[in-house]
């Protein structure tokens, strides 16, 4: 019935219900806990029909990165998402946090309970993506890369993997770079980009489909209120998004929301919350840097995102309030 009312509601407002978003989330999870916070946001718009996790790729290569991705995916009632990891990645360190995948009870169960001990035990990433791109309707998955280049640039040199991306992927919504001034720095060398210049270089040039950039200065501007962190996560005794911020950087201090702002967009798109560059052309430099270029016949394949004072509040809450929301599995 309230499937039929739905549907009602939408032919006498002349839209169509809009179908749940295909999604990839490609992540260097461990790195900054901005990861965490977009993990969260996609598993709140996944429960209330937003998108569909595909799989997770991760760009971090250390065993704890897929063992604390899978941990969070089984507390908001998603055990089964595929994970797929970087092998010979450019990160190897341990992350901060995500030794919470290994963190145990008194009675010595495991805190936050899943099934995926060690990245060592995941399938490779680039084999995963295609796996899943095969699988999909035509011109229909969104994936959104918040960490480094490695695994999509990969994909691309994989066999028939840039052919794959054209015919299956709709966008690519990138947390990378920066193209406004940061700090009066106009060359801002942003870290996503730095760790694998080689495979950003690649993925700029190549990438077969439009890519929509969260430049460094984006997720700035939006920045994590920390009282909601030691207020607003306290229904569970324990939260991953709670412990893991404080293991990165304890509040009182404002995390910048980097790669939510890419996941916003990347469900998200035609909501408002972001205006967009003319179509152009990104050129990654061999610093690292950024370098936007405006096509001159508008059929540039690169955007990137704008903010505008009003817009930045609407990202904040809107991120703020995906985050925090109550697993569906809480207790």
């Amino acid at each position: 019935m309230k499937k039929l009312i739905t549907l009602f509601l939408c032919a006498l407002c002349g839209l169509s219900p809009a179908a749940p978003v295909k999604l990839i989330f490609d992540t260097d999870m461990g790195n900054d806990v901005d990861d965490m916070m977009a993990l969260a946001m996609i598993h709140n718009l996944q429960k209330r029909g937003g998108c569909e996790l595909l799989a997770v790729t991760i760009t971090k290569d250390h065993p704890q990165a897929a063992a604390f991705v899978d941990a969070v995916n089984t507390l908001y009632g998603y055990p089964d998402t595929p994970i797929g990891v970087v092998r010979d990645g450019a990160a190897k360190e341990a992350g901060k946090f995500n030794l919470l995948a290994d963190e145990k009870n008194s009675d010595g169960s495991l805190r936050y309970p899943h099934d995926l001990k060690s990245g060592a035990d995941a399938p490779e990433a680039v084999e995963l993506i295609k796996k899943v791109l095969a699988a999909q309707p035509d011109g229909s998955v969104v994936i959104a890369q918040v960490g480094f280049f490695t695994n999509l640039s990969r994909l691309l040199d994989s066999p028939g993997g840039k052919e794959l991306i054209a015919k299956k992927v709709k966008f690519l919504s990138i947390m990378a770079g920066a193209f406004q001034t940061v700090q009066w720095d106009t060359r801002h060398l942003e870290y996503n980009v730095k760790l694998d210049v080689p495979a950003a270089q690649k993925l700029a040039k190549e990438w077969p489909t439009p890519v929509v950039w969260s430049g460094y200065e984006i997720g700035v501007a939006a920045a994590f209120p920390h009282v909601v962190i030691e207020q607003d996560l306290n229904y569970i005794p324990h939260h991953p998004l709670k412990e893991a911020y404080y293991l990165y950087n304890p509040p009182p201090h404002d995390r910048p929301t980097w790669d939510p702002t890419a996941v916003l967009y990347a469900v998200l798109p035609e909501r408002g919350y972001f205006d967009l560059s003319p179509p152009g052309d990104v050129v990654v430099e061999k610093d690292s840097a950024t370098l936007f270029r405006r096509s001159k016949d508008g059929k540039g394949k690169h955007r990137f995102l704008v903010m505008s004072t009003e817009q930045t509040a609407r990202v904040r809450e809107a991120i703020v309030q995906l985050s925090v929301e109550p697993p569906a599995t809480r207790k």
